[in-house]
């Protein structure tokens, strides 16, 4: 635990006067692990660290080994810390690289007991080749009984980096959902100058950046100019430019991390997390889900390191990192700092820092002969530059003291004192959305790294993620793109004066850590994957990258392997003898950086975790006393008890008056998805098995909808308003999954029909009169329809007025076997139209009943419930529904299901009726059904029993259950064995009352 004893501050002593961007900004105090420190505003907490000569900062996973600060951005693996605001708000695993200093931010490092400096885990170090890859699949194998009493809690104790939070997140977050023609993600130049061509159109363009302030890495390249500004003022300029635009929307500390289908990208947004004393009614984070027409990734490219002998101890960073710190931030990463670099890239990091005063140790660069003007310019500054050499180890416990240089060819060794080393391997562009969107990346062979290749959405890459190498070829691909998305601009390209430029590189293991050498060159800092490791597991089987991923965890950390995916795939394709493409590439996933539960889950907690939904006349079935079920999310009416009544008398009353009078009951919450267009027949075809072109306008079908393996995925009553309109309507839980089963074919496998697909189930209030004296109810309501049998028979569909004027689909339709009516109306007419029936119901001794009685009349039918008499593995043949498959149809969906052989072969399990011997004895669902009660156990089940009900119409229980070869079973007796007793019943029709059907039709 974090010590809460708070020391007299620390001053700043590695930040240099005069230098970075934060010179005259206000100064802040914050904590680390009990200490007080001082940085400045704009600092983010591994610059203020940093400042005051801080590297420790967290302990790596498996060998909790010292770590320090690998980068200055979202990429990095090592310095993850908890952020403490209160006892509510501690946010574990938070880069420290990203996250803003604040005021009295107080944070405590992970992973480690009892403190960062002794960490008794540290021991597993010592005993590391226990732990070498893929031990986890050979050990804790024996004894047996061990696993769930002394492994598994173990394990999962020492999982995980930080602490989670055990207190409610009290805070709140936002969301919004926003439509632009330009999506523009990185605020680099690239970005800048895309933005700056698509703004000048007038089109809508959103440019988006995590970090707090526009430029990406013009904030450390001090080479940079554009427009006859150093690059740094160019770009704000630039940025305050387009935020002045009416058209332009500019989000700062917002993460692109994810790209879906459809030119979909979510974004989140940091809204709070920078400020002291945040405003509570502000949201924390904002989640944006942004469709763009066309989406411009200008994502850059992120520094390797260089993997050698013990490159990780603090104080080994990435060069980039240590020019960030020292330009941007005014803060020097040591005193005597040394280089160990495979390409130029790491040149200027050690140009700046001496000339900032900072004493450069030695360069060591793996290259025989590197020239250019950047390796000219630092020897004209002093600087040892050591080429052909490579470093094989490092000394210092807690931070970094020495390194140790040898020739590539091996021989004598020499040991460089130090207290900072900067590592550069070359540059991986960051292909990461790229390949989110499904794009196909492709290996450059020439410069050895992955390039965005085939596109499968509207997208472009642009500069350093597209293998840009120069600032000019940067500013000419952004500008480009840009003027291509919008098709023509009056602005101007930017002019590049000057810029920095590099290439090459090195990827896999450096001299000195090679398979023959047994030490710690580290691949993945976050899992303590080393170069061995990846040589293990592929000397243990493992060829594909995925495997190899798997079997170490290489790039499985909270970074993604953002430094290290290139480098474990180089080493494998050594060891495999393969090229590098040849091993294949690890799947990019979303999200690109960790993103937070609330900024996910957002309003969705408390009440708003799973909303209550209720039909517009829950109030008057309150008033009337209605005790109510869940149903998905809504409140249902269960049933409707009178003063006396437990349940099952209340039900046995509704039962008998909806058959001897008549009922009403609330059928708002069945789903209702309306189809439109003018090959809406054609569509409904292919969607159900039912045949649709001929159905007449203002007629009703019964719909059964399947998946493609042919078992029933719904069912519902379809009304056809017009040639071109039907009136779908689907059970109460399948409404969002019929709806996205429907929109997903319409997209994916027929867009070629003109089809518009409209949810209208909170549109309608569902009002339905069932029973012999349901048109007597309804006769003097209705305005302008004919309601009479010869004019509106069984299964009809009308439109017109009800009340005095309230719109109305009057539907002529059934689920209790009786003359019944569904009266839909505008659900804010709702409760009015349901009052007005009511009390015209009076008059006829009808009652209101709820969905208990709706699944006793409906079995006395024997009407189905997907989801209840099926289980996923029915098909229609097996429901009796045979007739409902449209026997010339030559396609729908799950046509070709139907005829798999073990779908049509004998046996299967079949819809039928259960009565019991003893008909006061009423089944319980889910009891399963055998042929011999005798038999051992376990006994074989021939099937369950799927809905049973005591029936007060039948004066008997009535049940249905799916059973092997059910229809051939009929007259049977079977058994339900139960803990104690077996009952016996008779296999029947799945029809209990009125088995002409005579009622149906009044």
């Amino acid at each position: 635990m974090a010590t809460t004893t708070t020391k007299k501050a620390v001053t700043a002593t590695h930040r240099i006067p005069n230098k970075g961007r934060l010179g005259t900004a206000a100064p802040l105090a914050f904590t680390f692990d009990g200490q007080t420190y001082a940085g400045v505003q704009g600092d983010t907490l591994a610059s203020a660290l940093l400042a005051n000569g801080v590297h420790l900062v967290g302990r790596s996973f498996k060998y909790h080994r010292p770590r320090g600060f690998l980068s200055a951005g979202p990429e990095e693996p090592n310095a993850l810390v908890g952020i403490h605001r209160d006892a509510a708000r501690k946010t574990p695993n938070v880069r420290a690289t990203v996250q803003e200093l604040y005021d009295g931010l107080t944070a405590v490092s992970q992973n480690r007991w009892p403190s960062l400096a002794y960490d008794v885990g540290a021991v597993n170090n010592i005993g590391s080749p226990m732990f070498s890859a893929g031990f986890y699949y050979k050990t804790f194998m024996w004894p047996k009984g061990a696993w769930a009493k002394v492994y598994e809690p173990r394990i999962r104790e020492a999982a995980g980096l930080g602490v989670a939070p055990d207190l409610a997140d009290p805070d709140t977050y936002a969301q919004r959902f926003a439509h632009c023609d330009v999506l523009i993600v990185g605020a680099g130049p690239s970005g800048l100058a895309a933005a700056l061509a698509a703004a000048d159109s007038g089109q809508r363009v959103i440019l988006c950046d995590e970090q707090p302030d526009i430029g990406g890495a013009l904030r450390y390249e001090t080479g940079a100019s554009i427009e006859g500004q150093d690059g740094w003022a160019w770009a704000q300029a630039a940025a305050a430019s387009l935020l002045s635009r009416d058209n332009v929307r500019v989000l700062t500390r917002t993460t692109a991390f994810g790209y879906y289908a459809q030119n979909m990208v979510g974004l989140v947004e940091r809204v709070t997390e920078h400020l002291a004393h945040p405003d509570l009614t502000t949201p924390r984070e904002r989640l944006w889900q942004v469709r763009a027409k066309k989406v411009i990734l200008a994502t850059g490219a992120i520094e390797r390191h260089m993997v050698f002998a013990d490159n990780d101890r603090p104080g080994i960073m990435l060069a980039s990192a240590a020019r960030s710190y020292l330009n941007h931030y005014g803060v020097a990463v040591g005193r005597n700092v040394g280089v160990f670099t495979a390409n130029d890239s790491a040149y200027p990091a050690a140009i700046d820092l001496k000339k900032a005063g900072v004493n450069i140790a030695a360069i060591v660069d793996i290259r025989d002969n590197p020239s250019s003007a950047l390796v000219e310019e630092a020897r004209a500054l002093g600087i040892e530059i050591n080429p052909g050499r490579t470093v094989i180890g490092t000394d210092g416990r807690l931070r970094v003291s020495s390194m140790t240089v040898q020739a590539k060819s091996g021989g004598p060794e020499r040991k460089v004192a130090i207290d900072a080393l900067l590592m550069s391997s070359g540059w991986t562009p960051s292909v990461h959305l790229f390949s989110q969107s499904r794009g196909k990346v492709a290996f450059d062979e020439p410069t050895q790294r992955f390039l965005p290749g085939t596109y499968a959405q509207d997208c472009i890459s642009v500069g350093a993620c597209n293998g840009a190498d120069s600032l000019d070829a940067t500013v000419d691909e952004g500008f480009a793109a840009g003027e291509k998305a919008v098709r023509s601009t009056s602005a101007s390209k930017p002019k590049v004066d000057k810029g920095e430029t590099w290439g090459g590189g090195m990827l896999g293991a450096a001299p000195g850590s090679g398979p023959d050498q047994i030490v710690k060159a580290f691949v993945d800092f976050q899992n303590d994957v080393t170069a061995k490791d990846i040589r293990q597991a592929v000397r243990e089987g493992m060829r594909s990258i995925e495997h190899v991923k798997r079997f170490t965890t290489n790039g499985m950390a909270t970074d993604q392997g953002k430094t290290s995916n290139l480098h474990g795939l180089a080493i494998a394709a050594e060891v495999l003898h393969k090229p590098i493409p040849a091993v294949g590439l690890t799947t990019f996933r979303a999200p690109y950086t960790p993103v937070t539960f609330g900024a996910i889950v957002n309003h969705a907690k408390g009440d708003l975790f799973d909303p209550t939904r209720r039909t517009p006349m829950h109030g008057w079935e309150e008033q009337q006393g209605a005790v109510f079920e869940d149903v998905g999310q809504w409140k249902r009416a269960w049933y409707y008890p009178r003063k006396g009544e437990d349940m099952h008398a209340a039900v046995n009353r509704e039962c008998k008056t909806v058959r001897t009078s008549a009922g009403l009951f609330d059928a708002s919450t069945l789903g209702k998805i309306e189809v439109v267009g003018p090959d809406a027949a054609k569509f409904m075809e292919l969607l159900y098995t039912n045949p649709w072109a001929k159905l007449e306008d203002g007629r009703c079908r019964y719909g059964i909808m399947l998946r493609e393996d042919g078992f029933i995925y719904d069912d519902g009553v379809v009304g056809r308003l017009s040639a071109d309109r039907f009136h779908v309507t689907t059970t109460t839980g399948g409404a969002p999954r019929v709806m996205h089963h429907m929109e997903d074919y319409l997209q994916t496998e027929f867009p070629h029909l003109d089809v518009w697909l409209t949810s209208i189930t909170e549109q309608w209030a569902v009002i339905a009169v069932q029973g012999p004296k349901s048109r007597d109810i309804l006769q003097s309501l209705v305005d302008d329809i004919d309601i009479s049998d010869a004019a509106m028979p069984h299964m009809s569909v009308r439109e017109g007025t009800i009340c005095g004027g309230v719109p109305t689909r009057l539907f002529r339709m059934s689920f209790t076997g009786e003359r019944g009516f569904e009266v839909n109306v505008p659900a804010d007419y709702g409760r009015a139209v349901w009052e007005a029936i009511w009390e015209e119901g009076k008059k006829h001794d009808a009652c209101a009943y709820g969905t208990e009685s709706m699944h006793v009349l409906r079995a006395e039918k024997g009407y189905i419930i997907v989801g209840q008499d099926t289980d996923g593995t029915v098909t229609p043949g097996d429901a009796g529904l045979d007739w409902a498959i449209g026997k010339k149809k030559t396609d729908f969906v799950g046509i070709r299901g139907l005829t798999r052989p073990d779908l049509v072969a004998p046996g299967r399990r079949q819809l039928v009726g259960l009565k019991t011997k003893d008909p006061k004895t009423v089944l319980e669902e889910g009891a399963q059904v055998v042929v011999d009660p005798k038999q051992p156990v376990p006994m074989k089940m021939i099937g369950f029993v799927t809905s049973s009900y005591w029936s007060e119409n039948c004066n008997s229980s009535i049940a249905m259950g799916l059973v092997e070869g059910g229809f051939s079973r009929i007259g049977e007796t079977l058994y339900v064995p139960m803990p104690d007793s077996v009952i016996e019943v008779e296999v029947c029709k799945p029809l209990f009352f009125d088995e002409k059907g005579e009622r149906l039709h009044g």
